[in-house]
């Protein structure tokens, strides 16, 4: 009687094909999985792994993933990272308020559910009359089930979690120490317009993404972004975990889909909670691109479609490390979006290296904290020139005037600190200036969330012989891009005002 071998079933792999980590000194992540395993969840390997780096921290306490991503195929199971993220958020780390966002409605609903089991089998129900109150280690939580404001209330601090599905609007108003971005496959540059500088006044915020790639590449603008900041290397604020085959979906007759092999790179629960027999259903039931998409987690080619600024370019001055040379003086750009609810302050000047240096020094909602904001920049950084649009001026003219922020009384011979209010052709000169510095790879720009959708969002509008910036969408905000491109602008048509210097400034700028 001949004998036949039982066949070996595979294992997912253990960790990703991309891993980005930042430099930490020790991981709060043990904890965080040893609280979720007290409420039943256990963490595989490659979970625990995950929310090692998610809960690394610098040697000054704060996280060392300001941004955190982690693409990997449906069904793994990265939906219990975050559970394990917001639970140590919640019950030890003492974060007062956590936002779960999600695409859909019932997706934020299923994970409320979730984390309610969790929290339930923590502790014991306080009232048999009242299931919606529960003591966990002695700490009084209250589960809010009505509709639209689902979520955990910790009695002793008024800590959150809160439950959302996502909007423009949603997130605004609120300033979350976690933001947690489910299914960010569609979460789309005017959402996180709205979401981002919830967490500025933070100390310690974090942003996490979970997904499988964008469906398309018309969309998924900000994983586009984050996967090409991934790429680039170099970013120390941002952590990134992609699980995907490597390809393009445009290129899928160079990705054998039956082997089996990156069955298992691309899904690390498979010998867990999948199997090979669900995974070759899968494959004789789905379409090639289907397949590879959702379930070997192949991205699609970017669309460069109407985008202005090339995105490849726009990583390669990512410079976090960046610094100008102070000695050389200091632009402000300003600008407000035409809906009056957020407002950006660039800076622009030179590095010691000859190249140019920008960042986004403040971007917040509304426009009462901008006058005081630029007090503040005006006597800390003695800028040449604190440049903006007519309408912004318009807008803010007796407010300056108070302030003492002037225009110059001689348009010919502005002195330093003068307001310089661009007209269209001026803004026009500004944006072509711009593009021909970023082609040129002239100035080093410190990495911003903000500044990067601002970049992705932006087109150019022809108007006779000038250029203005746009948005490809009506909802979008373009105003740190804005403010970056009156920052520069007013350094170089000011650059003469720099006393004392021997430094050629036009030169590094053009």
């Amino acid at each position: 009687m001949s004998r036949t071998s039982r066949r070996v079933s595979l294992q997912g792999a253990r960790s990703p094909r991309v891993e980005l980590s930042p430099p930490y000194a020790y991981t709060l992540g043990p904890e965080a999985c040893e609280l979720a395993k007290r409420a039943g969840l256990v963490a595989d390997p490659w979970q625990a792994d995950a929310v090692d780096l998610m809960l690394a921290c610098r040697d000054d306490g704060k996280w060392a993933c300001y941004e955190y991503g982690e693409i990997v195929a449906r069904q793994n199971g990265k939906g219990s990272i975050l559970e394990i993220r917001a639970l140590a958020g919640f019950l030890l780390l003492g974060e007062q308020l956590i936002m779960w966002s999600a695409h859909e409605y019932k997706t934020s609903m299923e994970a409320f559910r979730r984390c309610r089991t969790l929290l339930r089998r923590l502790g014991r129900q306080v009232n048999p009359n009242n299931e919606n109150l529960w003591d966990i280690d002695g700490v009084l939580v209250k589960f809010v089930n009505t509709n639209g404001e689902e979520g955990f209330e910790r009695l002793d601090t008024e800590a959150r979690i809160k439950f959302v599905a996502r909007s423009k609007g949603s997130g605004r108003g609120f300033s979350g120490d976690l933001v947690i971005i489910d299914e960010s496959f569609a979460f789309t540059a005017e959402q996180q317009d709205a979401l981002m500088p919830a967490m500025a006044a933070r100390p310690n915020a974090q942003i996490i993404y979970t997904s499988s790639p964008p469906l398309n590449g018309e969309s998924g603008e900000v994983m586009f972004n984050l996967k090409r900041r991934a790429d680039a290397g170099g970013d120390d604020s941002l952590g990134w975990r992609d699980w995907g085959v490597e390809g393009t979906l445009d290129d899928l007759d160079k990705i054998d889909l039956d082997d089996r092999r990156l069955w298992a790179a691309s899904n690390p629960a498979l010998g867990r909670r999948l199997t090979e027999e669900t995974i070759l259903r899968e494959r004789r039931s789905m379409g090639n691109a289907g397949f590879a998409r959702e379930r070997l987690c192949v991205w699609p080619k970017i669309s460069q479609g109407n985008a202005v600024i090339d995105p490849a370019a726009w990583v390669r001055l990512g410079d976090a490390s960046s610094e100008r040379d102070r000695e050389h003086g200091v632009a402000i750009g300003i600008d407000i979006s035409p809906l009056r609810d957020y407002a950006a302050v660039q800076v622009y000047g030179v590095r010691g290296d000859g190249l140019g240096h920008t960042q986004l020094a403040d971007y917040r909602p509304g426009t009462k904290w901008l006058i005081p904001r630029l007090v503040e920049l005006r006597d800390a950084l003695d800028p040449i020139a604190v440049a903006m649009g007519r309408g912004t001026f318009a807008f803010l003219e007796p407010a300056l005037d108070a302030a003492g922020f002037q225009r110059p009384e001689d348009p010919e011979a502005p002195q330093p600190g003068d307001l310089a209010v661009t007209n269209a052709v001026d803004m026009a000169a500004a944006a072509g200036h711009l593009l021909e510095a970023v082609r040129e790879e002239s100035f080093r720009v410190v990495p911003n969330p903000n500044l990067d959708v601002a970049v992705a969002s932006a087109k150019t509008r022809s108007s006779g012989e000038t250029i203005a910036w746009t948005v490809k969408g009506v909802e979008g905000d373009i105003s740190p891009l804005v403010a970056m491109t009156l920052a520069r602008w007013s350094y170089v048509t000011r650059s003469h005002l720099l006393e004392g210097s021997q430094y050629d400034v036009l030169q590094s700028v053009f």
